[in-house]
C-alpha cells in the first residue's frame, strides 16, 4: 500500500532518500559536493527553504519548507536527484567505469544506472515548531548516533555547522532563527 503525500502550503517536509541497495555511494567528497550543488540549484528553481540537512554515506536527510502555495515534493526530488545522477554516471563512465557496476539495474534487456533507491523515499509533513525542532535535532545528530563524530558540528556534510555560524559549510541554510527556537530539542526521534 502506498502512503499518500500531502503538499499542503505552510508545511515543512522531512525527506529521506537512500542510495541504491543501501550502498555507500555518498562516501566520496566529490560526489557529496555535486549533491550539494544539485540541492542548491533545485532550491532556486523550486523555491524552497532548506532548514536542515545531512549527507550520510548511504542516505540523505533534508528538512525543507516549500514557499509556493502550489508545489510538488516529487518534482523537488526529481530536480535534486536526476541532474546529480546524470553528472555522477557521466563522470564515472569517463574516469572509472567499474564504479558503475553497483549502480546497474536491469529492466528486461535494458540496463540503467540507479544512484538512488526506487521510490520517493520518506516524506513526513511537519506542521508545528516542536516537530520541526525534533527533526532538526534528529537530522544533525545522525552522524553522532552512527559513531562518525562526537559533536554534530564535526560532520562537514550537515547543517549543524551552518546553524552554528560556521562559514565553511556544504550548503547554506535558510531561517537560521530555527537554531535558537530549537535549542535543546531531543535528537532521538523526528
Amino acid at each position: 500500500m502506498r502512503r499518500h503525500a500531502y503538499n499542503d502550503p505552510g508545511h515543512a517536509h522531512f525527506l529521506t532518500f537512500s542510495c541504491y541497495r543501501n550502498q555507500q555511494f555518498l562516501a566520496d567528497d566529490t560526489v557529496r559536493h555535486w549533491l550539494a550543488e544539485s540541492i542548491a540549484a533545485a532550491r532556486e528553481f523550486e523555491h524552497f527553504d532548506l532548514w536542515a540537512y545531512v549527507f550520510m554515506p548511504n542516505h540523505v536527510h533534508l528538512l525543507i519548507h516549500p514557499r509556493p502555495e502550489d508545489y510538488s515534493i516529487p518534482s523537488i526530488l526529481r530536480r535534486i536527484k536526476e541532474p546529480f545522477t546524470r553528472r555522477v554516471v557521466t563522470f564515472w563512465q569517463k574516469t572509472d567505469p567499474k564504479k558503475l557496476v553497483p549502480l546497474e539495474a536491469r529492466f528486461g534487456r535494458r540496463v540503467v544506472h540507479r544512484f538512488w533507491q526506487a521510490g520517493g523515499g520518506f516524506d513526513r509533513n511537519l506542521t508545528d515548531m516542536s516537530a520541526v525542532c525534533r527533526a532538526v535535532a534528529y537530522i544533525e545528530y545522525n552522524p553522532v548516533r552512527c559513531g562518525y563524530v562526537r559533536e554534530p558540528t564535526e560532520w562537514v556534510w550537515s547543517s549543524a555547522r551552518a546553524r552554528a555560524g560556521w562559514s565553511d559549510v556544504a550548503l547554506r541554510v535558510d531561517v537560521l532563527e530555527v537554531a535558537f527556537t530549537c535549542a535543546g530539542a531531543s535528537p532521538d526521534r523526528p
